[in-house]
Parts: structure tokens; C-alpha cells; sequence
């Protein structure tokens, strides 16, 4: 009995180092919440217009999402140590080539946008696994939600960060006009990704062979998770209807958080950043509730909730829109709610990719489930201003999203009478 408790004592210690390190790489990663700034700083001289200002980021969010899935089999067969160092070295380096093209659109677009995304994604792909190895089913979501709540944060202290940076390597013409620092502050966000991830990635690793984590449900270790590759798990209905929920779910984040945070600046005035600050508070806490309502009372359940509540306060920013408005401290409410429910997708889905398909293989399978929020961010915004450009007004996107969402409610129930996929889908693949 003494040497079982000192097991479940040393194996939960390793645990949460490794779940913290993680957490910690993951708001080094956010990297991408810093381009709202750098843009901000980008002087008239340099010619960009917006179209220009937004590709970085646009092409960062797309690479990023979508390395996700040979980043995910990097990540199982190699382990998540040499996956963060690479994506480290990648992430830093892309923001130094940024940094050393000057006004280039394209450097930035090939540094910040391609090489940065590349290392985030394939950084991102190796930390909830690592953590999750160390815990017991009923500590998934809580531990997915630890882990994903650092790149949460992430505005937080990169943003002030990055704009104290421009403020410091600025410069003054001879005509008297102050050039905020783009270059260096590029350059400097590179090495203390590279110093960060240097110093971290050395407490992110798997749990020995054979480890297998304790259950305080159980008096012995925990039932052996079904291990699915990822032609069985996309052959599942359970596949599918993940994937159609964690579109939806992402969908409605993705298109209306900038709304959100519009309505925020125009009603905050000099407080402005308050929205962004409300915001990122309100992801952060989705992705940590999100883990511990799942673990409590199972993750359809939870995403049914979740989707009520996200359709019913996308319900009220569209009401919010035809009235033009209201007072702050509601704008505030509804922008914490928009990220709440953003935030706990971003936990819970991870989570139902582990109960349904199991660890072993669980990089490349989250990667492909993760090419739903991909997708999402490549379709919805387009769909949306396309809606607008056709009609001129933003009605039907509203209704779409609230349309996706109500339905996504229906599909989380039918997944929970379902349960998990059979043993017997596995036949035939062995």
C-alpha cells in the first residue's frame, strides 16, 4: 500500500511539472495574439495596406492549424521534447526573418506566416499529450484545460510586451516622425521564444514504458483506453460528429469575437483594451471550466451546454448590432462570454479525441479533429462577408451561426446515447 501511494505521489508531482512547463510553452506559443499590435505599429511609409497588414496573420493561423496533423505524428513517434525544440527553433526563427526583411511584406509573410506557424503548430501539437499520459481519465479535462490555458493568457503579457518593445527600439526621423521599433521588437520576440523554449521543453516528456496512471475511482489502474489509428477513427459517426461540433463551436468564435471586441472599443472609448483583456480573462477561464464540468459530468453534456450558451449569447450580440449598442459593462458581458465559449472548445474536444480514440495515437488523431477549427477559419469569415457583400447587412450570418450551434446542442446529445465507437471498427485494420 506504501509503494502504491508513493506511485500515484511521484507520478501526480511529474504530472503537474510537466502539465505547468506545458501551460508555460503554450503562452510563449501564443505568439500570434502579438500581430494586432505589430500592426498597429506599421508606419504609412512602408506602403501595406490593410489587406496587406492582415495576410501574416491570416497565413500564420492557416499553417498553424493545419501543420497540426503531420505535426501531431511528429509528435507520437518522436515524443514532445524533440517536437517543442524544433517548433521552438522555427517559431524564433521566423519572427528574426521577419524581423531582418525591413518593410518586406514577404519576409513577413514567409517568416512570421509560414516558418513561425510551422513551429507553433508542431510545438502545439506536443503539449496536451505529454501532459494528459501522466493523469487518469477523470483528470483529462481539467489537465487539457491546465495546459491549453497558457496560450489563453497569452495577450496578456505578450501584447503590453510587444508594444513596450516598439516604444523602445523606436526611432525619429530627421522630419520630426517617430517610427515605432518593428524590426527589432521582431527580432527580440524570436530569441526569447528560442530562450523560453530552451528553458522549458526540458520538463515536457512522456511517462516511462509500461506507465500507466492510477485511478482514485479504481483500486487498480485504470481500464486500457480503445487505440484507434486515424483511418479507424475517421471511419466512426463519432468522428464526424465531433468534427461538424468543433467546426460550429470554432465558427462562432471566429466570426464574432472581432465584433465583440468592436463593440468594446466603442463603448470603452480609452479603455479600449479592457475588451482584449475581458476577452482573453474569459477564454482562459473557458478552457479551465470546460475541463473540470467535462471530467464532472462528461464532455457531451458539456459541449450541449456550451452550445446553448454560445448560440444564446450570439443571440444578444445580434441584438446588440440592430440596436447599435449598449452600455459597457453588457458589451463587457457578452465579449467574457464569447471567449468563455470559445475557450472551452478549445479544452473539451481534446479531451472527447482521448475518451473516443484513446493516447497512443492521439497527435495525429487531434490533428486531423483540430482541421475543423482549420477549416472554420478559412470558411466562416469568407461566408461572412460574402453574406454581407450579397445582402449588405450581417442578419443571415447571425442566423447561420445560431442556425449551427442549436443543431450542434442535438448532435452532442446523439453522440452521448451513441457512446464510444466499438471495439469491432477496428476489425479488418488491425
Amino acid at each position: 500500500m506504501h509503494h502504491s501511494n508513493t506511485h500515484i505521489t511521484i507520478s501526480f508531482s511529474r504530472g503537474w511539472v510537466v502539465t505547468f512547463a506545458a501551460a508555460g510553452l503554450g503562452l510563449v506559443f501564443g505568439i500570434l495574439y502579438v500581430w494586432s499590435v505589430i500592426k498597429g505599429g506599421i508606419p504609412d511609409v512602408w506602403g501595406w495596406s490593410n489587406a496587406d497588414k492582415a495576410l501574416p496573420y491570416s497565413t500564420m493561423a492557416v499553417i498553424f492549424s493545419f501543420i497540426m496533423v503531420p505535426a501531431g505524428q511528429f509528435q507520437d513517434r518522436f515524443g514532445p521534447r524533440p517536437a517543442i525544440m524544433l517548433g521552438g527553433l522555427l517559431g524564433g526563427a521566423g519572427c528574426i526573418v521577419a524581423g531582418l526583411g525591413g518593410s518586406s511584406l514577404p519576409a513577413f509573410v514567409i517568416g512570421f506566416g509560414i516558418i513561425t506557424g510551422s513551429g507553433v503548430g508542431l510545438a502545439y501539437a506536443s503539449l496536451t499529450p505529454a501532459a494528459m499520459k501522466w493523469f487518469p481519465p477523470e483528470k483529462t479535462g481539467i489537465t487539457v484545460g491546465m495546459v491549453v490555458a497558457g496560450s489563453g493568457l497569452a495577450p496578456l503579457p505578450l501584447a503590453p510586451f510587444t508594444a513596450w518593445l516598439l516604444n523602445f527600439f523606436s526611432t525619429t526621423t530627421a522630419q520630426g516622425v517617430v517610427m515605432p521599433g518593428i524590426s527589432a521588437t521582431m527580432i527580440t520576440l524570436g530569441i526569447t521564444i528560442w530562450i523560453a523554449v530552451l528553458c522549458l521543453s526540458w520538463f515536457v516528456y512522456n511517462p516511462p514504458p509500461g506507465f500507466v496512471p492510477m485511478s482514485r475511482y479504481s483500486k487498480t489502474s485504470v481500464p486500457t483506453l480503445q487505440e484507434f489509428n486515424w483511418k479507424q477513427m475517421m471511419a466512426t459517426p463519432q468522428f464526424w460528429l465531433l468534427f461538424f461540433m468543433y467546426f460550429s463551436g470554432a465558427s462562432a468564435g471566429l466570426v464574432f469575437i472581432s465584433v465583440a471586441a468592436d463593440f468594446g472599443r466603442q463603448a470603452l472609448g480609452q479603455w479600449a483594451f479592457l475588451a482584449v483583456v475581458v476577452l482573453s480573462l474569459g477564454n482562459t477561464f473557458g478552457r479551465i471550466i470546460g475541463g473540470l464540468l467535462s471530467d464532472k459530468i462528461g464532455r457531451p453534456l458539456t459541449l450541449c451546454g456550451a452550445f446553448l450558451c454560445q448560440a444564446s449569447v450570439i443571440g444578444i450580440l445580434y441584438g446588440l448590432t440592430r440596436n447599435g449598442g449598449a452600455s459597457w459593462p453588457v458589451i463587457l458581458m457578452v465579449v467574457f462570454m464569447i471567449g468563455l465559449n470559445y475557450g472551452a472548445n478549445l479544452t473539451i474536444f481534446p479531451a472527447a479525441c482521448k475518451d473516443h480514440f484513446g493516447i497512443r495515437n492521439f497527435g495525429l488523431n487531434y490533428g486531423w479533429l483540430f482541421t475543423a477549427f482549420g477549416s472554420a477559419g478559412l470558411i466562416m469569415p469568407w461566408v461572412n462577408g460574402l453574406i454581407r457583400d450579397i445582402t449588405g447587412k450581417p442578419d443571415i450570418s447571425y442566423l447561420l451561426i445560431i442556425s449551427m450551434l442549436t443543431l450542434s446542442a442535438v448532435l452532442a446529445l446523439i453522440i452521448r446515447q451513441i457512446g464510444l465507437p466499438a471495439l469491432q471498427t477496428q476489425r479488418g485494420n488491425q
